[in-house]
């Protein structure tokens, strides 16, 4: 069966220009099954208190240093992540990594790679593995279920104009049935619903949401 890489990322800076403090990842297969699973608070940046406080949720910035110190998340350089990561894709046989929003994930951590070498190393990903966007496919799939649609129109999901919303925490709490549900917003956390998501397209008979396949080597 083939395993696939979900990843997420939490990131400081702006938007358009995204600095990477957490990465998490985990390798799955078609069914959600989890092979094993990693999470890395990104020392290069984490450490630079001026650029943290402009992270989108630097209110988590002391339960990160509890995580670290409770040995839930590790503390690394990126290139370290960058190592392990390719090294987690060469054992699962990976050639897929999946993200929600994929080509924010995507500019997020080849930045972050650029800003962390002044340009020496400018690719973040594995050459080689395509990158592939749940999001892309959840509105191929839930942008024709009727019950989807009803769901964000009773709950006020909606854009401005009145078309359903496709972030991942609104398409969980329509998985989950709980409409309760708050995404946590730390990397390994939203990897856990993200891959509901993804896993849940893959059963609706969506089998292709790439976005990227690489052309220029690392």
């Amino acid at each position: 069966m083939e395993k696939y890489l979900v990843l997420d990322t939490e990131t400081a800076n702006s938007l358009d220009d995204p600095i990477v403090y957490d990465i998490g990842f985990a390798v799955i297969d078609a069914t959600g099954h989890v092979y094993e699973s990693h999470s890395y608070v990104i020392a290069d940046f984490f450490l630079d208190k001026e650029l943290m406080a402009s992270a989108y949720f630097a209110e988590k910035i002391p339960q990160y240093w509890e995580d670290i110190k409770n040995g839930k998340r590790f503390l690394r350089r990126l290139k370290t992540v960058k190592f392990i990561l390719k090294d987690v894709c060469v054992q699962h046989n990976i050639q897929k990594i999946v993200a929600h929003n994929a080509s924010f994930d995507y500019k997020s951590c080849n930045l972050s790679q650029r800003y962390a070498t002044s340009s020496k190393f400018r690719w973040f990903f594995p050459y080689g593995v395509e990158i592939w966007d749940s999001l892309k496919m959840a509105k191929e799939i839930f942008g024709k279920d009727e019950e989807y649609k009803k769901f964000c129109a009773d709950n006020n999901y909606l854009t401005m104009y009145k078309k359903p919303r496709f972030t991942a925490e609104i398409l969980y709490k329509y998985l989950s049935g709980d409409n309760n549900f708050i995404e946590s917003h730390t990397g390994l956390e939203d990897v856990m619903i993200e891959k509901e998501i993804f896993v849940e397209c893959l059963r609706r008979g969506c089998i292709d949401g790439v976005l990227y396949a690489p052309k220029l080597p690392n």
